[in-house]
């Protein structure tokens, strides 16, 4: 296996520089000058973009290595961790976006507080926020394991520097320049997987010989995952896709709800092979590095590759995960301004953009207090998953179950869910249980009981005052 000298590290680093300063000027010329743009990208955006953007968010940097890593550790299987996006990508485009977009809303809080109120508007914001900072945390730490090895930087190092440039991304650019931009960092990014699996697979000799290498449950549907848990993951990934602040946000930014629905069914189709090929890496790494940290399954090919090749790779999986993290804390941002900072201050445009790019700040340096807290990267994906799903269940009961839900039941729900959903990922999943059934399960139980018993008012709804709208809602649609 090839080590790099510090000539070679220094060309690859050189070039990913080089990559960052082009989009950088990219992300200044195509800067958000309003909040509208900030936001929602003035309602702008083609189909196939906003397509490109919800791939890109769901297949990211956390999902690119950690998949790999889970192939490593447990075989072919570990691919479901990126079809079951392509699964839900469908079923959202079939079910629930032209609601969404007709709702006028471009926070997924906002939207459910239609249908509920100012309390589940308030919890969901909240649950949100706390599930996509964590996603960052994965971000970052996958993200740093991703490039440290080429550009010959420590962990931490490494993290500072995604931070720092993905940080300058979103907080010029805003939905506008992301989405623009990450049109570039996609197709760097798939070239970059494509190029990977071509030196795995000439490294080992094609995939009869992994085959010979490893155990057989390394190539069966279900692996060592096991069934119940591929279903888990699935579930909570369709789910996580339904309510996902950023994935919202995105196909509001679309010119209408049909370009909105042909977004998502963009996506469906770019994330179906990627998982197979992430999970071909991971067996790649497995069958050559066997003892090796699985973390390094995907990046540890880098070695294996002309400098030139390694710095055009490197520059793929820096462009990943400043997708990831920029649309990750987009999303954040957003929800801080349009649910907490807008209807308390109700600022001035102007002021409102200053104080989102400050939030943005913020936002970018919390993660990095919690990196070094966390446990493998697919796992603590699929808990933040989790987490969005109990949203999503909540949201369905109010789009086509609005007779069974009430704002009180809806906001003790996803509360009890939220902390019983985190006491059992700490746990370690007792009993075999995935943390993703306790979320799907503990908002309909307490609604079923708050329903049951009537603590909701007489009009069945609670509490149904909405926070103010920072912008006028559209007309609904039919197209």
């Amino acid at each position: 296996m090839h080590e790099f000298t510090e000539g070679e590290s220094l060309t690859i680093a050189v070039m990913v520089v080089a990559y960052i300063l082009f989009t950088g000027w990219l992300t200044l010329k195509l800067r958000s000058r309003t909040n509208a743009q900030f936001m929602t990208a003035s309602r702008s955006m083609p189909a196939l973009v906003v397509g490109v953007l919800l791939m890109s968010e769901f297949v990211g940097a956390k999902s690119t290595v950690g998949t790999a890593q889970e192939a490593f550790n447990s075989g072919i299987a570990a691919a479901w961790s990126v079809l079951g996006a392509s699964i839900g990508f469908l079923l959202f485009g079939l079910l629930i976006v032209r609601r969404i977009y007709d709702s006028g809303e471009y926070t997924i809080s906002a939207a459910i507080a239609q249908k509920y109120g100012k309390s589940t508007m308030m919890t969901v914001s909240i649950i949100m926020i706390y599930a996509l900072l964590l996603v960052n945390v994965g971000n970052y730490v996958s993200g740093a394991a991703a490039i440290s090895t080429a550009l010959r930087v420590n962990i931490p190092t490494a993290m500072c520097i995604i931070a720092a440039v993905s940080t300058f991304y979103y907080v010029f650019g805003g939905m506008k320049g992301v989405a623009w931009v990450t049109i570039l960092h996609s197709a760097i990014k798939v070239g970059g997987i494509g190029i990977i699996l071509w030196v795995a697979l000439s490294a080992t000799g094609g995939i009869a010989p992994m085959q010979a290498a490893l155990p057989p449950e390394y190539f069966t549907w279900d692996g060592k995952i096991g069934a119940a848990t591929i279903f888990a993951w699935t579930f909570g990934t369709v789910g996580a896709i339904f309510s996902t602040q950023f994935i919202v946000q995105a196909i509001s930014s679309t010119k209408s709800a049909s370009a909105a629905r042909a977004s998502a069914l963009y996506a469906a189709a770019f994330c179906l092979p990627l998982g197979v090929v992430l999970a071909l890496i991971g067996l790649a790494a497995k069958t050559l590095y066997p003892s090796m940290d699985s973390l390094y399954a995907l990046p540890i090919f880098l070695k294996n590759m002309h400098p030139l090749l390694a710095g055009v790779v490197t520059t793929s999986l820096v462009a990943s995960i400043f997708v990831s993290v920029s649309t990750v804390a987009l999303a954040i941002a957003s929800l801080v301004v349009r649910d907490f900072y807008v209807p308390y201050w109700k600022p001035e445009p102007a002021q409102e953009l200053r104080m989102t790019r400050v939030f943005s700040l913020v936002i970018a340096v919390v993660p990095l207090v919690f990196v070094f807290f966390i446990p493998e990267i697919l796992k603590l994906s699929f808990f933040t998953r989790a987490l969005r799903l109990s949203i999503s269940i909540v949201a369905m009961v109010g789009f086509y179950l609005p007779w069974f839900g009430s704002n009180r039941g809806a906001t003790l729900g996803l509360l009890g869910s939220a902390l019983a959903t985190t006491i059992w990922y700490a746990l370690g999943n007792p009993y075999g249980v995935d943390n993703m059934y306790i979320a799907a399960l503990a908002p309909l139980v307490v609604m079923g009981i708050e329903r049951a018993f009537r603590w909701s008012d007489s009009s069945g709804r609670g509490d149904t005052e909405t926070a103010p709208k920072t912008e006028p809602a559209r007309p609904a649609t039919t197209a």
